[in-house]
């Protein structure tokens, strides 16, 4: 009988991604809990489309969505609240957004995590505009001040549980490296319903899923309608259930009456005529 030989082929396992290994595993020591939502996008979608067909320009819909956020914990900041000690909790002013933006790296494609800064003073064009701007940046200016591609992962092993644990005790520090809100979307890869369960590195994470059109009432009347998937995660250790629940239905308040996107119409309407 002859033997038989499995066959595979080596790709590289890049440095980044061990490095992230190395960070979700901290993540995972928090107490979460996860609210799964259907949220009403039709109004959003339409205006980005339009928009689209009359000027050429594609805005980002995780943007809208950001902004969204933004404004909604700029109304409730307790949803973004760190320890700060045993007794305190730091609750800033500024909204800081992390949001993982994709970018090739040896050959491969890599998230690399960007903070929208103060992004509850910013307009939603402007959130927009800063997203673009990240996906085309130089990527070693991504790791600017972290010093992370010249770091053998031997030390990173070492660093990085002694900087997770600042990061719980200092919130100047959590803001800083890792903003104060987290939004991840993986439903622009696919299809069709479906939600995500995130590794929850904030307070406060918001993971944008997929997209599904089924019929919805609209002033009685049953028409078909857009619905995105969004898994809403808290630290329960911070966040109460119920505090949860009316962020969370405010959020989607602001997301279905298209939060905005209006005074980006007439925003893009002075600067075109100027």
């Amino acid at each position: 009988m002859s033997k038989q030989h499995d066959t595979y082929k080596l790709v590289p396992y890049s440095k980044l991604r061990r490095g992230l290994a190395i960070t979700m595993r901290s993540a995972k020591r928090k107490s979460n809990i996860h609210g799964l939502f259907e949220v009403d996008v039709t109004k959003a979608h339409q205006y980005l489309r339009e928009h689209k067909a009359q000027t050429g320009e594609s805005l980002s819909f995780t943007a809208f969505i950001i902004s969204c956020l933004a404004r909604a914990v700029d109304e409730n900041k307790s949803v973004h609240a760190y320890h700060k000690g045993r007794k305190h909790l730091a609750i800033f002013d500024e909204v800081d957004i992390s949001t993982p933006i994709e970018r090739d790296l040896d050959n491969q494609k890599q998230p690399f995590v960007y903070i929208i800064r103060a992004a509850n003073t910013k307009t939603f064009r402007e959130i927009h505009q800063e997203i673009r701007h990240a996906q085309v940046e130089a990527v070693e200016k991504v790791w600017e001040g972290w010093g992370f591609t010249f770091m053998p992962l031997v030390a990173f092993r070492i660093f990085w549980p002694i900087f997770w644990w600042l990061m719980g005790r200092s919130p100047r520090i959590q803001k800083k490296y890792g903003g104060t809100v987290g939004v991840t979307s993986v439903g622009m890869f696919s299809k069709g319903a479906g939600w995500g369960i995130p590794v929850n590195e904030h307070t406060l994470d918001l993971t944008l899923g997929g997209i599904v059109e089924k019929p919805g009432v609209v002033d009685g009347q049953i028409a078909i309608r857009e619905y995105l998937c969004i898994t809403m995660s808290f630290d329960h250790d911070l966040i109460d259930g119920a505090p949860a629940a009316r962020f969370s239905s405010r959020l989607k308040e602001l997301i279905e009456s298209g939060y905005g996107l209006a005074e980006s119409e007439h925003t893009y309407a002075t600067s075109s005529n100027s």
